[in-house]
């Protein structure tokens, strides 16, 4: 027997083997069909018996294994089945002499046959007979089974007889030599007589007894005789058949202990109808039937050891197994008998044992093989080490078995098999297609045999025509074996998969093969590695605002508590899932990615883009080439929102080595992010400016933290006023509708005087709404107005040089030149700084905030902030080093004197409201003088109440002091030039005015008018009145104050100056009063007058003056000495002869 049945196990000693062949030409189809209806009989209950007959079916069974029959019995073809297509009465002849030449071929063993005639119509047909079934058509045959039925039914009664007719033969002289096909030469000339022989004889007979008794379903009196037959046969040294006894005892030992069989799933049997007669007997082993047994054969063998134990079946399979490996011819039978073993061991769960099994059958001879017999061979040996649960060593034998599938020695290598097999062996060596697999931690099996099996399979595809199969398979090893590749290996495959790409490129689509096994996509999320991916917020000038009144209504209506803490964790999560800012519809937006190259060479990816879900999102592909290993990477991918709603950025896609991937965040590994899913607003417009001055070099830094996106830059004196002018263009795509416009100033401890900036925004928006592409313009003016007061240090360089501003008296003129110090430097720093102090170019810096909505966006609630950055580089101009007062003739004016310095290098103009102007050249000092009008400052506004209340008191002062000082600024309109450089501006006293200049400039409480003749006296008027006429004398009080004042008393008193400091006080003889010289004056409220009436008499000519005292008669009340300022009445008494000659 040279053809190994691998599907062999135990439980096939108690089959019947029946054959089922076409006869003719039948379709395949159709015969298979009609085999699997005839397999489905598998077990028949026997009529009027508890016992089963089981049949083993196949379709092809080499003739030369059924002169095997006698020495196995379940290797006897017993029944054969043709199956046939006979469509007229004129083939079938034909056809019966066919069923009869392919009965002769089991003619010697067969207990009976059936043929089955498909498509044969009439009277033939219609004839009834018991070996053949006529049926019209494959479809209308109802009864296949039931004839099968009826077919095993008279096997069983075959082989019933035989049973009872070789187990009651006595006669053992005349028991006939049972031989296997190999043994009859050797038996030639033997003496049968003899003692030895007839034992041997007897032997196998009780062993062949042994075998019908399996098959016939009577398992106890199988087990009896096959001890009987182990006795025999060991006593006389038959080891061949020994051998098979052993087996036998086996096999009903297994039967007997497991049921359900050791085929597995595929071949297990059904619990007959006569295993509980039989378990039964398992605990009565002398309660066995003795219709047709040997009285005898109960007592032989001690009712207990019938039965083996699980362990000893082992043993006596391996006892079996050793017989058998004597004899060369029996390879056949010592292979399938490892496999029966194995299969039990594998039932039993004892995996060791069982590849011992299977490493004697691996050395098994069976001489010549054929390449599909290896091939079979290799898978069975494969199939029952991965039983037992060896997988790597199923697999090894398993790609055995593919590589014997494209032999050199073969002329059509089977390809498509090889790569069936290798797909097979894959779960061996743990290895899955499924890249996500190698996603989860450690790698798992060995990666130098896993990149070899993958080789093979790109290899096999290759040969098998499947250029694609080739890509992924080569693109599976790349992205999973890459850490286990050398750097010259890394270059090989990718070369290999470039030269697959170019005739097939590679992509995500899912690969079905013949068999269903579908080959998910791989993508190269390693190539390059991604670790991290992070969204990025738009640029600072296009970040969406929304409008806090709606903002605040939102988040009012999500709760009514203030706090909870349910409420707090689920916001937190969301955090986690959601972006804090978000996108704009039509905006480019960008993702950034950190990679890294791990190849050895440079790293060219293409069309790189993003992959999202949520809106309608158009992805602009970038292409990049990263150095050979080249670290951290970063990588900005951008796209552009075309809907509004969440996007969410689920990965990227690449284009590596002529492959498409398309790369999921949730499949890459440890790769970092900050959240992925971000709202995309509705539209808005874009606005950009232009401006009118150069860009700025510095970089403005808030402390707010905000970012400026452009920064302009002016060099300004100080005072001086410049437009800026700003051009707004919508370069966006919708209507820009809304727009306002604030400023800040940042950064800077200098104080300002005056609005910094200043702007008219109707006329701006007067132009509005801009459609995209329209231009608004916008001017801004920039006046810079810091302290005009000499610093300490300035003064400190003056002294240096030895001019004393400070000390100099208010009535002495100055005009010095300050001289250049630059060959002077001191070593000191701290004095070396000093020489440049004066000419200190101070910083202003500001920012200008655009706040613009329009479109889809302004109706949602959001608008745009546009900053632009104004940097302004102050130089001085001039400084007011001191500031003094003196009287002025009348009581409502003063002089403001004021000492000027030029701190610039070029000659400058100055001058003030009604005064020449006072040309200064550069580092010069001069002193001005302006008259001015003293000031009312109760008629400037105060502060109400309740700012009064919460208000610092030092603060309060502050800003009275700052808008007197703002008052007096107003009316002196002090401007300065530089003719050389045609620039002017404005040189403010606000920050120079200390308070005892104040208060000189401060216009009395208490306002004095005196008037003779009905004229005014003030201001150096002089009085004429002729010598003997009475003179009206008028004093009229006005109560400027917020209080009461009164009642006064008024005394005048005349007298004359020499112009040599001596006053004559005594005029009786010269003046006398009409009337008293005293006038009262009752109290006077708040904004009323009082007026006092008296006359004067002149008696001589000459210049007279009056001096007007006076004196408080409230006691209670101080009234400041200013509050009393009279001016003073110069009156010159003419004689009325000498006018006219005087005139």
């Amino acid at each position: 027997m040279s053809v190994p049945d691998y599907m062999q196990c135990a439980e096939d000693h108690q089959t019947v083997l029946v054959v089922v062949q076409q006869l003719g030409i039948v379709p395949e189809e159709q015969f298979f069909r009609i085999y699997k209806r005839i397999a489905s009989v598998n077990q028949v209950s026997i009529r009027d018996s508890q016992r089963v007959l089981y049949i083993r079916y196949r379709h092809h069974y080499p003739p030369e294994n059924n002169d095997w029959g006698d020495f196995q019995t379940h290797r006897k073809v017993v029944g054969l089945i043709a199956v046939t297509e006979c469509n007229s009465s004129k083939e079938w002849p034909q056809t019966s002499e066919r069923f009869h030449g392919q009965k002769d071929v089991f003619g010697s063993t067969l207990y009976d046959s059936r043929l089955l005639v498909f498509g044969l119509r009439g009277d033939i047909a219609e004839q009834s007979r018991t070996d053949v079934a006529f049926y019209p058509s494959y479809e209308e045959c109802d009864e296949v089974e039931k004839r099968v039925e009826d077919f095993i039914e008279s096997i069983f009664i075959v082989l019933e007889s035989k049973r009872l007719d070789r187990a009651t033969d006595k006669s053992g002289d005349k028991i006939p030599l049972l031989c296997v096909p190999f043994e009859k030469k050797d038996f030639v000339g033997l003496d049968t007589d003899s003692r030895h022989y007839k034992k041997r004889c007897q032997g196998r007979m009780r062993k062949h007894v042994g075998d019908l008794c399996l098959q016939a379903g009577m398992l106890q009196d199988a087990l009896v005789h096959y001890h009987m037959a182990v006795e025999l046969l060991r006593s006389v040294n038959d080891f061949l058949w020994l051998g098979a006894a052993l087996e036998g005892l086996c096999s009903a030992s297994v039967i007997y202990h497991y049921p359900g069989g050791t085929a597995g799933k595929s071949g297990a049997r059904k619990p007959s109808i006569s295993q509980p007669a039989d378990a039964g007997k398992r605990h009565r082993p002398g309660a066995l039937t003795t219709n047709g047994i040997s009285a005898d054969t109960s007592s032989e063998i001690g009712r207990a050891k019938n039965c083996l134990s699980p362990e000893d079946i082992i043993d006596k399979y391996k006892e079996a197994i050793s017989y058998y490996g004597k004899y060369k011819n029996a390879g056949v039978i010592e292979l399938e008998a490892c496999v029966k073993a194995v299969r039990v061991l594998a039932i039993q769960k004892r995996a060791m044992e069982a590849s011992e099994f299977l490493q004697n059958a691996v050395y098994i001879n069976l001489g010549q093989l054929s390449e599909e017999e290896k091939i079979q061979r290799y898978s069975i040996l494969s199939e029952l080490y991965d039983l037992i649960g060896f997988h790597r060593k199923s697999a090894f034998f398993k790609r055995v078995a593919a590589m014997q599938c494209v032999a050199p020695t073969i002329s059509e290598p089977g390809w498509r098999a090889c790569y069936k097999l290798l797909l097979e062996t894959l779960p061996g060596y743990s290895l899955s297609l499924d890249p996500k697999d190698f996603n989860k931690g450690t790698h798992r099996g060995w990666a130098a045999v896993q990149m070899r099996l993958l080789h093979e399979l790109v290899y096999a595809s290759r040969r098998m025509g499947n250029p694609g199969l080739s890509v992924r398979h080569l693109s599976f090893l790349l992205q999973t074996m890459l850490d286990f590749l050398s750097d010259q290996e890394k270059k090989e495959v990718t070369q290999s998969l470039e030269n697959y790409t170019s005739k097939c490129p590679g992509g995500m689509e899912v690969i079905t093969l013949p068999d269903g096994l579908k080959l998910l996509p791989v993508p190269f999320t390693k190539l390059p590695i991604v670790k991290s991916v992070k969204l990025l917020n738009l640029p600072v000038s296009l970040r969406p605002h929304k409008v806090k009144s709606l903002l605040g209504q939102n988040m009012a209506t999500k709760s009514p508590f203030i706090y909870s803490p349910i409420i707090a964790h689920n916001r937190g999560e969301e955090r986690g899932k959601k972006i804090d800012f978000q996108w704009v519809q039509g905006d480019v937006c960008e993702v950034q990615l950190m990679v890294y190259n791990p190849m050895p060479f440079e790293l060219r990816v293409e069309n790189m883009g993003l992959l999202t879900s949520g809106v309608e999102f158009e992805s602009l592909p970038a292409a990049l080439s990263l150095p050979a290993e080249s670290g951290l990477y970063p990588v900005t991918l951008v796209g552009v929102p075309r809907t509004a709603g969440n996007i969410t950025v689920n990965g990227y896609h690449t284009s590596v080595f002529g492959v498409t991937s398309d790369c999921l965040l949730e499949g890459l590994p440890g790769v970092k992010t900050s959240g992925v899913t971000v709202e995309v607003i509705p539209a808005l417009p874009r606005l950009q400016l232009s401006t009118s001055l150069p860009r700025s070099a510095h970089t403005l830094q808030p402390p707010s933290g905000e970012e400026v996106s452009t920064s302009v830059s002016v060099q300004l004196f100080n005072g001086e006023t410049q437009q800026l002018t700003i051009k707004l263009e919508n370069i966006g795509t919708e209507i820009l509708e809304t727009l306002d416009v604030t400023s800040k100033t940042i950064n800077t401890k200098e104080k300002l005087f005056g609005d910094f900036l200043t702007w008219n925004l109707e006329d701006t928006l007067s132009q509005f709404p801009l459609k995209p592409g329209q231009v608004a313009t916008l001017t801004v003016n920039i006046t810079v107005k810091l302290d005009f007061s000499g610093q300490e240090n300035l003064l400190q360089d003056l002294n240096d040089d030895g001019i004393s501003v400070t000390g100099l008296p208010i009535s002495s003129p100055l005009r010095q030149v300050l001289k250049p110090r630059a060959e002077t430097k001191a070593v000191n720093p701290s004095e070396s700084s000093k020489t440049g102090e004066y000419n200190h170019v101070k910083t202003l810096e500001a920012i200008l905030n655009f706040k613009y909505s329009g479109g889809t966006g302004h109706i949602e609630g959001y608008y745009r902030d546009l900053s632009l950055g104004l940097h302004v580089d102050v130089e001085p101009s001039v400084f007011f080093t001191r500031v003094s007062t003196l009287p002025a003739t009348s009581t409502r004016q003063c002089h403001l004197l004021l000492d000027v310095f030029n701190s610039t290098e070029h000659e400058v103009t100055v001058s003030a409201k009604n005064n020449e102007d006072l040309v200064l050249h550069a580092g010069e000092c001069q002193r001005m003088a302006i008259q001015v009008n003293k000031f009312n400052f109760e008629t400037l506004p105060e502060p109400d109440e309740e700012r009064i209340q919460y208000t610092n008191p030092r603060q309060l002062e502050e800003e009275r002091q700052q808008a007197r000082g703002y008052e007096i600024n107003s009316k002196l309109d002090i401007c300065w030039k530089i003719p050389s450089l045609k620039r002017q501006g404005e040189a403010s006293v606000e920050g120079v005015l200390n308070q005892l200049v104040l208060e000189h400039l401060q216009l009395a409480p208490l306002q004095w008018d005196v008037l003779v003749n009905g004229k005014p006296c003030d201001c150096d008027i002089v009085a004429d009145c002729n010598v003997g006429d009475p003179v009206p004398l008028e004093v009229k009080l006005t109560n400027g104050s917020k209080q009461a004042v009164g009642p006064f008393a008024l005394t005048i008193i005349p007298f004359q100056d020499y112009q040599n400091g001596v006053h004559n006080y005594d005029l009786q003889d010269a003046v006398t009063f009409i009337g008293s010289n005293t006038f009262y004056i009752d109290t006077v409220n708040p904004t009323e007058n009082c007026i006092c009436v008296g006359a004067l008499l002149f008696l001589y000519t000459g210049d007279f003056y009056l001096n007007i005292k006076f004196q408080d008669d409230n006691a209670g009340r101080e009234l400041p000495l200013a509050w009393f300022c009279l001016p003073s009445v110069h009156i010159k008494a003419l004689d009325p002869a000498l006018q006219p000659n005087s005139k």
